[in-house]
């Protein structure tokens, strides 16, 4: 619903090979706002047979660049790992809510520099029905949400690493653990830039942060659950003068096949439109596994089904308005990846699957266990290798269950819910009309609440999170 999962540009296993994410154009997104400044490290500047930190974090999105941040902070010598060159693009529905602009606060982003653009809340359209809800009013949030492309979004916060002395290697693709004898992580393989030279890097501990597909963590066996709650979704930018400058984001909870002359077919999922102040929208949609459609449709020919119903002056049902492709990626929901830590390796965001079930909000959960993860890890480096370390770090799993467990488990639980047409048709037709619910709900889906002092919606929402069993 917000940002997507902020995915890597990543297939889903369910996505049609005429989804799967193809290679950033140059007409895909517009020029990034302004330079961020980045300066990664040379190519050369590590010995190649044997480069060392206190802590390697294996890619750079935003949980990633969260994580070496925050590490850096705490003195901590972080060598930053990053296949791709900035800028660059990843699949994402570019909106946040204000869980995320609370993180980018927190890191220090000028979010008030050019192309950051804020909105008042959520439009919800379904049953007939449009619903406009302002961010709730909070001590623990700010009282708006931001846009702004992942076309340099990723490459903002890197540069905020950077900036607290994070060492980024580019061009640097990870292809696996190195382990000593008793089988815990020391380092890893990687390739160096276009001619693959193969390096090692060594460090007594490693935060895998690459994206959605895992690829370090299924190195070491730890492959996603199937019985938590994944998703895909897939994007498109448009030219849309009329919806650009939007205060809100527009999430549609029912999705009407716009080539069906009575507009009676209803295609699965959800929907979005999140304008980007440029002269561009984002628009996509997402489909949850608990769908009977679910790795059996054409998720790019539902776009452009829905699409075509949308009003002539929004642009949105002519190709000639849009400036890229349909990209598609997975949504990792719940904890679908799991230990979080194991034998010298923290998983965050994407890798360690912490989308947010009710929403597919990724970003903020990402950079969220970021800065726990590397609050965990300062901790147990300066205690003294061995036993009282490794108690040290498996305190990191158990806070995030506790922090995140219980709304999980009731995520899970809601995604199956909307599964069924049935339930998704009586929450639209009967939640919709009532304002109250709905701002209710627009809480729970968000995840905001003030954890103490709040209002009556807080404590309830607070209740029903510390009660759920944990994921």
């Amino acid at each position: 619903m917000t940002d997507a999962g902020s995915a890597r540009d990543e297939a889903a296993p369910a996505v049609t090979a005429a989804d799967a994410a193809p290679a950033a154009t140059a007409t895909d997104a517009a020029p990034a706002a302004a330079a961020t400044g980045i300066d990664p490290e040379p190519l050369g500047s590590v010995e190649e047979s044997g480069g060392s930190a206190d802590v390697i974090v294996v890619g750079a999105g935003p949980g990633g660049s969260a994580a070496a941040y925050y590490l850096a902070q705490h003195g901590l010598d972080v060598l930053q790992l990053e296949k791709s060159e900035f800028p660059r693009e990843k699949v994402c529905g570019d909106g946040m809510t204000p869980r995320s602009v609370k993180q980018l606060v927190k890191m220090g982003v000028d979010i008030d520099a050019p192309g950051w653009v804020r909105n008042r809340g959520l439009r919800v359209i379904g049953g007939g029905i449009k619903l406009q809800l302002d961010w709730p009013d909070l001590a623990s949030y700010p009282e708006f949400g931001l846009t702004r492309t992942r076309l340099d979004f990723d490459e903002i916060l890197s540069a905020r690493a950077v900036g607290a002395g994070v060492r980024l290697r580019t061009s640097t693709t990870v292809t696996g653990p190195i382990t000593n004898t008793a089988g815990r992580v020391v380092g890893v393989t990687a390739t160096v830039g276009r001619d693959k030279r193969p390096v090692e890097f060594r460090a007594p501990l490693v935060i895998a942060a690459d994206g959605v597909s895992g690829r370090f963590a299924l190195s070491l066996g730890i492959a996603k659950r199937d019985d938590r709650p994944i998703g895909v979704a897939v994007r498109r930018y448009y030219d849309s003068p009329s919806r650009t400058n939007d205060d809100y984001l527009e999430s549609w909870l029912e999705l009407r096949d716009g080539r069906d002359a009575n507009r009676d077919t209803l295609l699965p999922g959800y929907g979005w439109i999140f304008g980007l102040g440029d002269g561009r929208v984002n628009v996509g949609l997402g489909v949850l596994n608990s769908s009977a459609s679910f790795g059996q449709a054409n998720y790019r020919t539902m776009l452009t089904d829905w699409l075509a119903g949308t009003p002539d002056e929004w642009q949105l049902n002519d190709e000639q308005y849009a400036t890229g492709p349909v990209r598609g990626a997975a949504l990792p929901m719940g904890f679908n990846r799991v230990p979080h830590y194991t034998r010298g390796v923290m998983l965050i965001g994407d890798t360690a699957g912490m989308v947010n079930p009710f929403n597919g909000e990724g970003i903020a959960y990402a950079m969220e266990s970021g800065e726990l993860a590397a609050e965990v890890a300062a901790q147990a480096l300066s205690a003294r290798s061995g036993p009282a370390r490794e108690r040290m770090l498996r305190w990191y799993p158990r806070e995030l269950s506790h922090r995140y467990g219980g709304y999980y488990r009731l995520g899970g639980w809601f995604v199956k819910l909307i599964g069924n047409p049935d339930v998704m048709k009586l929450c639209t037709r009967h939640g919709m009309p009532h304002p109250m619910l709905m701002r209710f709900v627009l809480k729970l889906l968000a995840n905001l609440t003030d954890p103490r002092g709040g209002d009556a919606m807080d404590r309830i929402i607070n209740t029903l999170t510390r009660v759920a069993p944990a994921v």
